[in-house]
């Protein structure tokens, strides 16, 4: 079993910045795929960036492309999500999920645990 605990969302003016830390626990951090997701209200949850057990291979949204960038330590079993020039669309609960496959996933099936999510609003 694999534990994930998002911590760094919050209130942010447009333009602004924000870290997204996910810390994980439970298993070999390094050995799968991990990814962001997230989901606005009466939308469905979707990827933002996905990064390999690696860290040598990424994916980003075409809406995030130039502004968010993702990253991990696998010495500290942490994924973080920089996300800069903020919009008022970014705004959504921002979800970190695990794979046990070893490559990059854009798709949720491909995930096997999840974290609880976190907030991130993004005002105008």
């Amino acid at each position: 079993q694999v534990q994930l605990v998002e911590s760094g969302g919050g209130l942010v003016q447009a333009g602004g910045s924000l870290r997204l830390s996910c810390a994980a626990s439970g298993r070999t951090f390094s050995s799968g795929a991990m990814g962001w997701f997230r989901q606005a209200p009466g939308k469905d949850r979707d990827i933002v960036a996905g990064i390999s057990w690696s860290g040598t291979s990424t994916y980003y949204a075409n809406s995030v492309k130039g502004r968010f960038t993702i990253s991990r330590d696998n010495a500290k079993n942490t994924v973080y999500l920089q996300m800069n020039s903020l919009k008022p669309e970014d705004t959504a609960v921002y979800y970190c999920a695990a794979s046990d496959r070893r490559v990059v996933s854009i798709r949720l099936r491909e995930y096997d645990y999840w974290g609880q999510g976190t907030q991130v609003t993004v005002s105008s």
